[in-house]
């Protein structure tokens, strides 16, 4: 996965792990199911507007509230390539390194004006981020999160 292509959905600050995934969801066992529920707190119109291999872009704080994995899962199962925010809640965080979800924090993302609809490429090893021509630069992930990435999350790197 050396370069992600997608559509971008913005989202604003502190979007917690409720909006992401609903808790009236946990129930649910079958992450395709889990899947159809992404981000149904802050958007009831998400899972039907979403093209897998999307973007999350969002402001700061995102992925704050209760610490359940759930909410990295949803993202996953409906094909979010990765999430790039101003800042992340530390659990979330880890949650996506571990669950192989890409999530990119740059605290000057204002700067990079990306939109809802634009279309974006991120390089992860190289630390560009491209979108209507323009291209940025963040800090490249860390090679042991890359290596988690690259082999699918924490379980599937123990497996290995």
């Amino acid at each position: 996965m050396n370069t992600i292509h997608g559509c971008i959905y913005t989202f604003g600050n502190n979007i917690d792990t409720d909006q992401i995934y609903p808790g009236r969801y946990l129930e649910l066992t079958e992450h395709a199911e889990i899947g159809q529920h992404a981000m149904e707190g802050a958007d009831p119109t998400f899972h039907t507007r979403f093209a897998k291999g999307g973007v999350i872009v969002a402001g700061t704080n995102f992925g704050c509230g209760s610490s359940r994995e759930h909410a990295v899962i949803t993202l996953k199962n409906a094909g979010v390539a990765a999430v790039v925010a101003k800042s992340f809640a530390r659990i979330f965080y880890r949650n996506c390194i571990n669950l192989a979800l890409p999530a990119i924090m740059i605290p000057e993302l204002d700067e990079y004006r990306l939109a809802d609809g634009d279309d974006i490429d991120i390089n992860l090893f190289k630390g560009i981020i491209k979108s209507k021509g323009v291209s940025h630069n963040f800090p490249p992930l860390p090679g042991n999160i890359l290596e988690l990435i690259e082999k699918g999350g924490v379980f599937a790197l123990y497996k290995s």
